[in-house]
């Protein structure tokens, strides 16, 4: 089946950042998901440019960088800048004028370009953009804010871009109450990867490392 697993930083104990990005790293997550917020595109800020220079220099995984921004195209560098190749940057595309040409930079500077779709955003109205991005993450709540329920009628989205997977060579993401019964039932789907949070990662007085080695272990079931 295989699958890969990125913790959702924004959710981090922030008075033990390089401990538990060390605990983390140790545990075998697979990327570090930086959620990073204007106030402006969502009602909340969260994380900053300064958090996600500290976490690339604390690991040598790959970093998910989610730009919850208006116009991202006009700050994209700031970001670029201060990532490696490999990295991943997704963009909203409701947040751009011309998101084709923001997703063009990320691919220039050697980056991995994806795109999140909120839950009220249709497949059809981001279909071209499939041709152009790696990565698809879809919104399984509405974005902006941790601890919130999933919203059932994501499931359609899901089943559509399952459907347009190996056409469009694309590879697809969960984000949002990512539960271990929503990876039991979407991984053997297709689901490439999902986000952790405080659903199943984080303030559950359990080490990182039994949690992920428990989800790990859907993988032989």
């Amino acid at each position: 089946m295989g699958f890969e697993l990125m913790a959702s930083m924004m959710c981090a104990d922030y008075r033990n950042l390089e401990r538990d990005v060390n605990l983390l790293d140790e545990a075998g997550i697979d990327s570090f998901h930086i959620d990073i917020m204007d106030g402006r595109y969502v009602p909340n800020f969260a994380m900053s440019l300064n958090d996600l220079k500290c976490i690339r220099e604390l690991t040598d995984k790959p970093l998910d960088v989610h730009l919850m921004v208006e116009h991202p195209n006009n700050t994209i560098e700031l970001f670029t800048n201060n990532l490696r190749a490999g990295d991943v940057i997704y963009i909203h595309p409701e947040a751009e004028y011309h998101p084709s040409t923001t997703l063009q930079k990320i691919v220039n500077a050697g980056m991995i370009p994806g795109i999140a779709i909120n839950p009220g955003t249709s497949v059809e109205n981001v279909r071209m953009l499939l041709r152009i991005v790696k990565k698809v993450l879809v919104m399984s709540v509405n974005p902006g804010n941790a601890s919130q329920i999933f919203l059932p009628y994501v499931r359609e989205k899901y089943d559509q871009l399952l459907a347009l997977k190996d056409e469009m060579d694309i590879d697809i993401y969960w984000d949002g109450a990512c539960s271990i019964d929503k990876i039991a039932s979407y991984a053997p789907l297709g689901v490439k990867g999902f986000v952790l949070g405080t659903q199943l990662l984080f303030g559950k007085n359990r080490s990182y490392k039994d949690i992920i080695a428990e989800v790990r272990n859907i993988e032989g079931k």
